[in-house]
């Protein structure tokens, strides 16, 4: 019986378990590709729980834990007890009597973390206001892919500090790399927010052509995140210089790449010229939640498999 272990935070694992992690997903990934069956989840439930909207989660997920041979249940807050008032504590001590994995994408953190406190089964923070995790694991395995280990370069944040930026740092800190960030003024990094142990892996900098140079990665999101729709006019005006166009990919390190974790607002947070440019490895990104995740949901399900 695998010990119940949940994925809450990226910190929540060992560098030596996301080594792990990356060569199971790349030996999952290549099965998935030549059309050989693998079926290590047979039988088992992953439900689906979302207070937040959803594309690449919800399928990566979903066709992620059919292709591992078990089933996914889809639940909207909106549709269930959890929209009615019915205890977080309560819904995770039933949830997981019924259910073999659950993955919920909500807003504050502290709402995952009370329903892991009362599950039977692994929890997956499939994205909070705070952290998303599922993302930065699917980011630092597509970057793998292209150039190999990422222990000791340089990824580069620009824009706002939210869910995305503070997983990057809790990352750089476990898997030691590091991480430059440019926000507009009023939104720099919050390092307890972010979960920081310290500040060794990550600066700050005020102009953002600055942070780009020299980086090995440059990434960034959307201005303004689900739950913020009220400060959209202030965050245009506010992030109107820290668009990521080609100026700043030509001062990072010449085998650069580009990504976003989607959806994009070309002309906004990065012009259409970067977007689709030959840096950019977005789609290769969005992909790999599927195979990342699949290794994720085998890793607490079933513990280490060595082939």
């Amino acid at each position: 019986m695998t010990a119940l272990r949940h994925y809450l935070q990226f910190k929540d694992f060992s560098r030596e378990e996301y080594d792990y992690l990356f060569e199971r997903a790349k030996w999952i990934k290549n099965k998935f590709k030549r059309y050989e069956p693998y079926h290590p989840l047979f039988d088992r439930t992953l439900v689906m729980i979302f207070e937040k909207a959803s594309t690449r989660t919800r399928l990566s997920f979903e066709a992620g834990m059919q292709q591992l041979g078990g089933s996914a249940i889809y639940l909207n807050t909106r549709d269930s007890q959890l929209g009615r008032g019915e205890p977080v504590e309560d819904a995770g001590q039933v949830i997981s009597r019924m259910s073999d994995l659950v993955m919920i994408r909500t807003f504050e953190q502290d709402i995952v973390e009370r329903f892991a406190a009362n599950s039977r089964v692994p929890v997956i923070n499939g994205l909070t206001n705070e952290y998303h995790p599922c993302q930065i694991l699917a980011d630092i395995f597509t970057y793998i892919e292209h150039r190999g280990s990422i222990q000791g370069k340089t990824v580069t944040w620009i824009g706002d500090s939210n869910n995305m930026c503070n997983t990057w740092l809790q990352a750089a800190e476990v898997l030691d790399f590091h991480v430059h960030v440019s926000t507009p003024p009023g939104y720099e990094v919050e390092p307890e927010r972010a979960g920081l142990y310290g500040t060794d892996h990550f600066r700050q900098f005020a102009d953002p052509l600055e942070a780009c140079k020299g980086a090995h990665l440059v990434t960034t999101d959307v201005w303004t995140s689900m739950g913020f729709e009220a400060e959209n006019e202030e965050r245009m005006k506010a992030f109107a210089d820290w668009c990521v166009d080609a100026e700043m990919m030509s001062v990072a390190a010449p085998d650069a790449l580009f990504m976003h974790c989607l959806p994009a607002h070309r002309g906004e947070e990065v012009t259409a010229e970067v977007m689709d440019g030959p840096q950019s490895v977005v789609w290769d990104e969005a992909e790999n939640r599927l195979h990342a995740q699949k290794a994720l949901m085998e890793f607490l399900m079933r513990g280490r498999i060595e082939d």
